[in-house]
């Protein structure tokens, strides 16, 4: 039994206790919280329905827990149920109820840990969109490893998700970085506002090289070519870097094309005619603040050139006639006011404001020896993902990525994360993995097979914790994927890793010697299997290797 079973039926059991004492059960919720006691000598699990509940039904907190228990400790799945405090009650589940877990797990196998709250949502995912100006720099390289974890969490809930790439290639940042490639081409200095690094000069050749006479053009010529040429080449870069850290992407929209095809054109006519969009001083402004924005948004500027949010508007509306439910985007941490401005656009285009979700991630540092490390050699200016990868390989640097909540800077060791040692999450965890499938190959050497047919016989503490853990797993992807926090899935696994440590270190799971194997030798391979499973099961999540030798 996992804890959103026990709180189903904790539920249940509630409402029979109200009925049979002439109570009123409109009272109960309908999610009743089940947590586990931070004192394990508590009881498996604890909750405190009976204080919620007690003045609103007009009962002593105390006497309700009361009930409750009593009704709790007759139901075979209950080994007891016992009123703490002013009215807490400790369960403690019967043995065969929870070490059941084990064979779930074990039947599942892949699937455990996937639900269905989230079934029948169509979601569009947009993250990473750095512009194609420069190699992915490390805010961009948290979006590539959280945004892809969220998907995979989405997705394990039932959703349909879109894992979208809003490719910049409309606007003045383009046009600088055709500049510094002809520059770079031409061997002159870098323009003001331009582009550098090592990268501009590598794209910079090979433009030349495929397109040998292009130094003899017109200057507007050779501008087109190298933006065109040199757009494509960096995206190329780009999309090959996120490809090897384990990123890709369903759908990659041109900025361009919400121009192109006319979409700015009729996103701008609708908001005319619904008069969201309004004219003052030559221009075209959005009435964004009749939506909960602190000003009014130009979207066609006095000369005429549409403002950046004109693409924002266009974007929103295509989306939505895609067919989406939902959109999330995960923007950096100078997009705050993207927040509301986003909605705003989505309530002038007559939209449901909460369809629109928006993400914001913070900064990240590296640090190596104690100090900051400040710049890539090929990228000039700032860290990139390459450079990340190159120091730390793929699973640490997503797994570092993703451990922590968007909401907060972070910093990352570069020297812990290549260590061998429990002190490094991402080894931590993978070592557990690694451990029990050496566990499991010992196993075959000897002959012995796991199986669930006397998992009553896993009665040690170190087993229970174990078990309980494991059995935590679904609603841990539950609540991941509902506050959007990948993260979650993290911490769980390190939580995981250091209860089959602790597991490991009090239970001996294969027979010494001349001893001869067991049904509890049996009964704790399958514990281990369920394990490894798990353990499996969270790395997909994040997009993790789960090796089975270290």
């Amino acid at each position: 039994m996992n804890p959103t079973e026990l709180a189903t039926l904790l539920r249940a059991t509630t409402l029979a206790v109200l009925a049979d004492h002439g109570l009123d059960q409109s009272a109960v919720p309908e999610q009743v919280t089940v947590e586990r006691p931070r004192n394990p000598d508590h009881g498996d699990y604890a909750t405190n329905i009976a204080l919620q509940l007690g003045k609103k039904v007009g009962a002593n907190p105390r006497e309700l827990a009361g009930w409750l228990a009593e009704a709790l400790a007759a139901d075979p799945a209950i080994s007891t149920a016992e009123i703490a405090g002013p009215g807490f009650v400790n369960i403690r589940l019967a043995a065969a109820t929870q070490n059941q877990v084990v064979a779930t797990v074990r039947t599942a196998g892949a699937d455990f840990g996937t639900g269905d709250s989230l079934a029948g949502q169509s979601i569009n995912l947009e993250f990473v969109s750095a512009n194609p100006t420069g190699p992915i720099h490390l805010g961009g390289t948290r979006w590539a490893a959280v945004g892809d974890a969220l998907g995979r969490v989405l997705s394990a809930e039932g959703a349909r998700v879109v894992r979208e790439y809003y490719f910049n290639d409309h606007g003045e940042q383009i046009d600088r970085f055709a500049k510094s490639l002809r520059a770079a081409a031409l061997g002159q200095p870098t323009p003001e506002d331009g582009y550098a690094g090592e990268y501009i000069n590598d794209i910079a050749a090979q433009v030349v090289s495929a397109m040998p006479g292009i130094l003899e053009q017109p200057e507007d010529e050779q501008l087109e070519s190298f933006r065109e040429t040199g757009v494509n080449l960096m995206f190329g870069a780009i999309k090959k870097s996120l490809h090897d850290f384990g990123t890709d992407f369903d759908v990659y929209t041109h900025e361009n094309s919400m121009f192109d095809t006319g979409g700015v054109d009729r996103a701008i006519e609708q908001l005319k005619a619904s008069d969201n969009l309004y004219e003052k001083d030559g221009a075209w402004w959005l009435r964004s603040t009749n939506y909960g924005d602190d000003k009014d948004r130009v979207v066609i500027k006095s000369d005429g050139k549409h403002a950046y949010i004109a693409g924002d508007i266009a974007y929103v509306r295509d989306k939505r006639e895609r067919g989406f439910d939902h959109l999330i985007y995960m923007l950096g941490a100078d997009h705050h006011g993207y927040v509301v401005r986003l909605k705003a656009a989505a309530a002038a285009l007559g939209d449901d404001p909460d369809t629109v979700e928006v993400l914001i991630g913070q900064m990240v540092n590296l640090v190596r020896d104690g100090q900051p490390v400040r710049m890539s050699k090929r990228a000039g200016t700032v860290i990139t993902l390459d450079d990340l990868v190159d120091a730390v390989g793929v699973d640490a640097a997503r797994y570092s990525l993703i451990r922590s909540s968007v909401d907060v800077n972070i910093d990352i060791d570069l020297n812990l994360l290549a260590s061998q040692t429990n002190e490094n999450p991402v080894y931590y965890v993978q070592y557990a993995h690694a451990r029990l499938c050496a566990i499991a190959r010992n196993a075959a050497d000897l002959g012995i097979a796991a199986s669930d047919e006397h998992l009553d016989l896993l009665t040690e503490p170190a087993e229970g914790e174990l078990i309980r853990s494991l059995a935590d797993f679904p609603e841990v992807v539950r609540t991941a994927a509902e506050l959007r926090e990948p993260h979650r899935v993290c911490r769980y696994l390190e939580a995981l890793a250091g209860s089959y440590h602790r597991f490991y270190d009090r239970c001996r799971v294969l027979p010494q010697g001349d001893e001869d194997p067991t049904d509890l030798h049996a009964a704790r391979l399958a514990l281990c299997g369920a394990t490894a499973q798990v353990l499996a099961n969270g790395l997909e999540l994040v997009g993790v290797s789960a090796p089975e030798r270290m």
